[in-house]
């Protein structure tokens, strides 16, 4: 069985953290192992459980959340941040990014977008786990770096309907599935349609990016999983 990436939830808004709770919930490969709403409660959950990952606002009515970078830094150095708030004064954003945040999220978000981030989060990590030595295809994907074509200021030819970004996340969320996925099971994961995720795995079918696999149950018919090729 798959290990999920724990999560703490560093959010003042009572509310809003609730939200989140659910939010995670709702994203295979992720849990919830606790929730502060102060720096000061932050710091005693990041010292006694060392999180894979945490999801920080910044404002806070005892300090500033990025007053937990350097905490973290020296108390969970393997822990991640994904910031979530409504802050984008330049000097918070400029530690975010000095300091690397792994993603920046304003508020307010979607389940849509807060999914997207969190997908391409385990992407990364995966590649992370994935060896002593990454390749160079590995190592772009990590700094979102461009394809060829687009280094060459040429366009791809992508078939109406087809989101370039979207097309990447679908990518990189079925590297990260090693028994294969289904267009429902990847709609759910990436908040978008099963009609919409069947239509981006049909067409890298057609790139033969990915391939499809007939899964016989004890019942009923055969599924249909999309495995990267």
């Amino acid at each position: 069985m798959e290990k999920k990436i724990e999560v703490l939830i560093v959010e003042d808004d009572v509310r809003i953290a609730k939200i989140h709770e659910k939010f995670i919930a709702s994203i295979e490969g992720f849990q919830t192992v606790g929730m502060a709403h102060t720096v000061e409660e932050a710091e005693l959950w990041i010292e006694s459980l060392q999180p894979q990952l945490i999801l920080l606002d910044i404002y806070f009515p005892d300090k500033l959340g990025v007053e937990l970078f350097e905490f973290v830094r020296e108390k969970s150095p393997k822990t991640d941040i994904i910031l979530i708030t409504g802050a984008a004064e330049v000097d918070i954003v400029r530690q975010a990014y000095v300091n690397g945040v792994a993603d920046y999220l304003l508020k307010p978000l979607t389940l849509q977008r807060f999914t997207e981030c969190l997908v391409k989060y385990k992407a990364k990590k995966m590649i992370f786990e994935s060896g002593d030595v990454l390749n160079v295809e590995d190592i772009k994907r990590l700094w979102n770096y461009p394809g060829e074509a687009e280094l060459n200021g040429k366009s791809l030819d992508i078939p109406k309907g087809i989101d370039p970004v979207t097309k990447t996340k679908v990518v990189d969320f079925i590297r990260t599935c090693q028994v294969g996925i289904t267009a429902e099971k990847l709609g759910k994961n990436l908040g978008i349609s099963r009609t919409t995720a069947r239509r981006y795995l049909e067409h890298l079918m057609e790139e033969r990016l990915v391939h499809v696999e007939h899964i016989y149950g004890s019942v009923g018919r055969p599924e249909r999983r999309y495995f990267i090729t």
